[in-house]
């Protein structure tokens, strides 16, 4: 259940479906979170059986990050551009 727009961590994107960049503080740190968990562990990867171990950890790290846009982020609608805010 996404929160209010007012209350919202994340804006929605203006074209396509989903979500952009965070409008309030929390969403910045969920982000930069997720941004610093994705590249601190590429300086340890040696072996190929590491590499697709990193691939499932971004799939799943990718799972968490969208699931909090959607309990904390508007509503995800199919956007096209500037619309009147209904």
């Amino acid at each position: 259940m996404s929160l209010p727009k007012e209350e919202a961590w994340f804006h929605p994107k203006k074209y396509g479906y989903g979500w952009g960049l965070p409008k309030r503080w929390q969403g910045w740190l969920v982000f930069v979170g997720y941004l610093v968990a994705l590249i601190v562990p590429t300086f340890f990867l040696r072996t190929p059986k590491l590499v697709v171990a990193y691939l499932v950890y971004v799939t799943l790290l990718s799972v968490v990050l969208v699931a909090i846009c959607l309990a904390t982020g508007e509503k995800p609608t199919w956007r096209w551009g500037d619309k009147p805010d209904e």
